[in-house]
């Protein structure tokens, strides 16, 4: 798995609608949603004219219209759309500038979320993208930079009617959409957390640098996890403040508490990051400690051997010099003697050694 980190960000003017994503290839899809309590209609790709008629449609000012961009990289559309909405330049800019940090903002009428979606590929590589949305009297627009399957049940269940999807207006289907978003951060998580569960037994029996580098991948795309969490868990707590301050209407005040429950999810994926990271910490710890028992096992087998060899050292000495007068030398019984010797220190320290238990 690649080492992950955060582009570079480019500086590009807050008014100048310039796309800084990568995802270029893959053909814009537009998708739009315009329903009620009693039925909707869908419309795949439409027309800029068949866009800004649904959109503005003073017969249907009391129905919900969701519409979602998979795509940003032809600006013209984006700023086509822009116009459609009459959205602030600089809203238009923040929507095709993704390496900003997430956040939520108000501009005049409209409420402005960006947020970071984190997808774990086939290849097991992290992939972060942008979604933004618009929020605007009864309409909700979602910018994606690329095809995902976040909000594929929130489309089924606006076709079937399935739950109250369709019976509340855009800023609970604002909610499902974000919630959507935060439960694949506990998906990606869980898959770590096996991984993780996995190390944790393997750190006591795996000895080899590689898996020490393991650690400190995970370590590493784990923190990456929080880092794009955390402005999110930002922008609903500033979401509270607006609802504490009562400086916006966008949002219906029977739905803050849905939003109060993303912000709680939040904080369980950060509080959940962190044990991760802890327990992280605890098998390296373990690696280093198994290392360091088996280097201490080493260095005690190794001093054995020679604290034994040591005195037969010794005596191989005393009777390697080169001295003329040694009684030994002309003894009949010296040279099994010396041996006798050497194998009685041998037996002697042995059997010492084991009664301390130091193997």
């Amino acid at each position: 798995m690649q080492r992950i980190k955060y582009n570079r960000v480019r500086k590009v003017q807050p008014n100048f609608a310039e796309y800084t994503g990568t995802h270029t290839s893959e053909p814009i899809e537009v998708q739009l949603f315009v329903y009620d309590s009693e039925g909707y209609e869908e419309y795949l790709n439409p027309s800029l004219e068949k866009i800004k008629f649904e959109l503005t449609d003073p017969e249907e000012k009391h129905d919900i219209k969701w519409l979602n961009i998979h795509g940003l990289h032809d600006v013209k559309l984006i700023q086509s759309i822009g116009d459609i909405l009459e959205l602030n330049p600089y809203v238009v800019g923040d929507v095709l500038n993704v390496n900003r940090r997430a956040r939520l903002d108000e501009f005049d009428d409209v409420l402005f979320f960006s947020i970071k979606s984190v997808l774990l590929g086939d290849d097991n590589k992290l992939y972060v993208d942008q979604i933004s949305f618009l929020l605007k009297d009864n309409t909700l627009v979602s910018f994606q930079e690329k095809r995902s399957a976040f909000f594929s049940h929130l489309r089924e269940r606006i076709r079937s009617g399935a739950g109250i999807i369709r019976k509340k207006k855009n800023d609970y289907l604002l909610y499902v959409m974000l919630d959507a978003v935060i439960e694949n951060f506990f998906i990606t998580i869980e898959h770590y957390e096996d991984r993780i569960e996995l190390l944790m037994v393997e750190a006591k029996n795996n000895h080899k640098a590689e898996f020490l580098e393991q650690i400190e991948r995970l370590r590493e795309e784990t923190s990456f996890l929080k880092r794009n969490i955390i402005p999110l868990r930002d922008a609903l707590y500033t979401l509270k403040e607006i609802r504490e301050d009562d400086d916006f209407e966008r949002i219906s005040k029977s739905n803050y508490v849905f939003f109060a429950r993303l912000y709680q999810k939040c904080l369980e994926i950060i509080e959940q990051l962190e044990y991760d990271n802890k327990t992280l910490e605890s098998a390296a710890n373990v690696f280093f400690s198994s290392q360091s028992q088996k280097m201490n096992q080493i260095m005690k087998t190794l001093t054995i051997f020679s604290v034994i060899f040591m005195p037969l050292t010794f005596i191989v000495g005393v009777y390697g010099m080169n001295f003329e007068h040694m009684p030994e030398l002309k003894s009949v019984y010296g040279y099994p003697g010396v041996w006798l010797v050497m194998l009685f220190s041998v037996v002697a320290m042995v059997i010492y050694f084991k009664k301390k238990k130091w193997f």
